[in-house]
């Protein structure tokens, strides 16, 4: 029993440790790159060409007083950034960064990712309640309506790869990879939920939650010092959570490149190589783009992207029904998910005659 509390501790530490160190070099790299983009300077000062720039606005936040508004629900208030950062640590658990290479390869790893990310919402809306400020107020309450209306699509999106899968296993859908990245067949998918992801995760040009132009900074415009930064290594976790669930849904995850394959690269250093291409992506977007209005963010995930998603599924079921009549549609756990969850026995043994559990 020790043995195996003392070898989880290990393993989390691990993760979390690359992880932190590789979010606060994410947002050096962020600078430097938008820097570039716009042709001017950026970070260079602390350390040889900035590296310590990062560890510099780390203690700075840390030394920081916390100020806590007098009108504030203290306890929501403290908890709201600790649940952020807490749950935004919870999804990676769950991520393959090599054949076999992975804290907990469970059965059910896309609906756990799901759950966790559906969970994130709590602690914004706590933030912006808590914090008893209209601008952090009406933050929060952009937040929830962003997150609800892009995570529809985002399921439908995920949907199709279970599909062509057959399992909810994030190493079972890099494993069925091998021959051809989901990319190709997928790839109008793959564009929605690369878009879907930057909604999800609160960025350019979806950032309303965030407005400073309107919200003076949204639901976090009362937190500072470790509040702030709680909030911060959280978003930024988030937004490497989600490239490394697009990489494992589309791009074949720890594997190599199609063309490359004949070089001896280990698959965790093709896996980081991925995750800076979406990275890299995911700043161009934010120094290219203009914020869109409330509207236009509404009317993009309720009235395009859902209707487009559903039908994929519809196209991506019906191909694999064709192709394949009842063998590899679904998983049995997924079969068994979906009748559990929304059917009676009766009507599913009228309607799936042909499984058996």
């Amino acid at each position: 029993m020790l043995i195996t509390t003392i070898e989880l501790i290990l393993k989390s530490i691990s993760i979390i440790l690359p992880l932190l160190i590789a979010i606060a070099y994410f947002t050096l790299a962020e600078r430097k790159i938008m820097a570039a983009i716009q042709r001017r300077y950026g970070p260079n000062v602390v350390g040889f060409v900035g590296l310590l720039q990062p560890l510099a606005d780390g203690l700075k936040l840390i030394l920081k007083e916390t100020i806590i508004p007098s009108n504030s629900n203290k306890l929501l208030f403290n908890i709201a950034p600790i649940l952020t950062f807490f749950l935004s640590l919870l999804g990676w658990g769950v991520i393959p960064f090599g054949d076999g290479i992975v804290f907990s390869d469970i059965n059910l790893g896309i609906m756990y990712i799901f759950a966790i990310s559906s969970l994130g919402v709590y602690g914004v809306i706590i933030a912006g309640w808590a914090s008893n400020s209209k601008y952090a107020f009406l933050g929060a309450l952009r937040s929830a309506a962003q997150m609800i209306s892009y995570e529809l699509s985002m399921g439908f999106i995920i949907i199709n790869v279970v599909i062509m899968t057959g399992s909810f296993n994030l190493s079972d859908i890099i494993s069925s990879q091998t021959h051809v990245w989901y990319i190709i067949p997928q790839l109008p998918m793959c564009l929605m939920f690369f878009i879907c992801t930057l909604a999800e995760t609160n960025r350019h040009p979806f950032d309303l939650m965030e407005a400073e132009s309107e919200l003076v900074s949204g639901f976090n415009v009362e937190y500072a010092a470790v509040g702030f930064a709680m909030f911060f290594l959280g978003e930024y976790s988030n937004i490497l959570l989600m490239c490394s669930l697009t990489i494992i849904l589309f791009l074949g995850g720890w594997q190599s490149c199609m063309f490359l394959s004949i070089l001896p690269i280990p698959g965790p250093i093709w896996f980081g190589l991925k995750i800076i291409c979406f990275v890299t992506l995911f700043v161009w977007v934010r120094a290219a783009f203009p914020r869109y209005r409330y509207d236009q963010l509404m009317r993009l995930g309720w009235k395009i992207f859902l209707p487009l998603s559903f039908g994929y599924v519809i196209l991506t079921a019906s191909n694999q029904m064709y192709t394949s009549p009842y063998k590899n549609y679904f998983s049995n756990e997924f079969i068994y998910f979906l009748l559990n969850s929304n059917l009676s026995p009766t009507v599913s043994t009228t309607i799936f005659p042909h499984f058996y559990f």
